[in-house]
């Protein structure tokens, strides 16, 4: 065999896992792009609460994708509402009361505190736990798959806990 012949293969195989990588690794990418973005929508208003109106919401009724209360504000400048929706009634029991933060310009509100926080970063977890699958057989780097698939079963069952 010539020596041009096998520096060819070795150049199309060179050439072949770098395409792997870069198509595995774009796919991981997009992919907890995609978990941040879904989660920053709640996550904003939870965690950069400076400014916002925050108080708490006494549920007096639930639906099947939302629940209502009676809003009490805790902060200044913040005014009492009649009707403030939660929606996502997940863990939300008619009758409880639940610290929350108003999103601006509307009738909407996200739970604060830790429960908040975890809740509003869960599809973030998600997108960890898929991401490590594409990180392990994609680019085949276990260690960083089983960090990745960890942490995202760690920021799930702390959600579910705190919830």
């Amino acid at each position: 065999m010539p020596a041009t012949a096998a520096s060819s293969r070795q150049a199309s195989a060179a050439v072949l896992r770098f395409g792997r990588f870069a198509a595995m690794g774009t796919v991981a990418v997009l992919i907890l792009i995609a978990g941040v973005w879904a989660s920053w929508g709640t996550a904003q208003h939870v965690m950069l609460t400076k400014g916002r109106e925050r108080g708490t919401v006494e549920v007096t009724r639930c639906g099947p994708d939302a629940c209502w209360g009676r809003y009490t504000p805790s902060s200044e400048g913040s005014q009492p509402r009649a009707r403030v929706v939660l929606e996502s009634s997940v863990a939300v029991e008619r009758g409880r009361t639940y610290s929350v933060v108003l999103k601006p310009g509307g009738d909407g509100a996200v739970r604060s505190g830790p429960a908040g926080v975890l809740y509003a970063w869960v599809p973030l977890g998600g997108a960890l736990l898929l991401a490590s699958v594409v990180v392990a057989g994609g680019l085949l780097r276990t260690r960083a798959a089983w960090v990745m698939a960890l942490s995202g079963v760690g920021l799930l069952t702390a959600a579910f806990v705190t919830i």
